[in-house]
């Protein structure tokens, strides 16, 4: 079949627990080289000079940033980039101190007496491993619900019904694989996206059953 017509996976056929979020109806990418991307197409100074710097090294075009090589090197220049950013935190925390600042954090609702029995709220941000948001809903002092779409869950997305691919199956194709049973190159693909499939599958039984109890010694 073809990339969005797999004839072997029926329309009733599942393969994934993993949830398939979309952008306004679009299968996304998420992490350091998306960010990197659109930091250079909007012409940001700092990862322009970086992805401009890297790819003259490698003697390559900006559009060998599409591709595993990329994807690897983008995480690369981010932990560089992040690097110099601590410096200049750490430049700052240290200037606040030296003028008697010295609050760390907003402690007003530090203790759960001081919460609402009933709320609801978003936490987004940007993770290494990219877009991350956690949306909460408290009854009665207690979690009546929680959804998490981490970068993995974007990333490791699954096809959607209009046959959109997820990150990891649209960077496959395509792939050449020098041996059938042992195919490094899929690994690699994968590995450049830091993949955290716990945290992107969550399995819950509705009638509240324990179903599965993990050890760690």
């Amino acid at each position: 079949g073809t990339k969005t017509d797999i004839k072997w996976l029926g329309a009733e056929s599942r393969y994934s627990w993993i949830k398939a979020p979309r952008w306004n109806g679009h299968a996304m990418e998420t992490g350091p080289l998306a960010r990197m991307v659109l930091a250079y197409a909007k012409k940001m100074p700092e990862q322009t000079e970086l992805v401009n710097e890297a790819l003259s090294k490698a003697g390559v075009p900006i559009q060998a940033m599409f591709s595993t090589l990329g994807r690897t090197l983008a995480r690369c220049l981010e932990a560089r980039m992040m690097a110099r950013e601590m410096l200049r935190c750490v430049d700052e925390l240290e200037a606040n101190i030296k003028a008697g600042d010295e609050v760390a954090a907003n402690m007003e609702k530090w203790k759960p007496s001081t919460w609402p029995l009933e709320c609801k709220g978003v936490g987004p941000a940007e993770a290494p491993r990219g877009a991350l948001g956690h949306w909460c809903v408290i009854k009665g002092g207690v979690i009546a619900n929680w959804q998490a779409v981490v970068p993995s869950t974007w990333n490791a997305s699954p096809r959607d019904p209009k046959g959109q691919l997820g990150a990891y199956e649209a960077a496959l194709l395509g792939t050449p694989v020098a041996v059938a049973n042992q195919p490094l190159e899929i690994l690699r693909t994968i590995h450049s996206f830091d993949p955290c499939l716990a945290c992107a599958t969550h399995v819950l039984s509705t009638e509240g059953q324990e179903l599965c109890k993990v050890q760690v010694r």
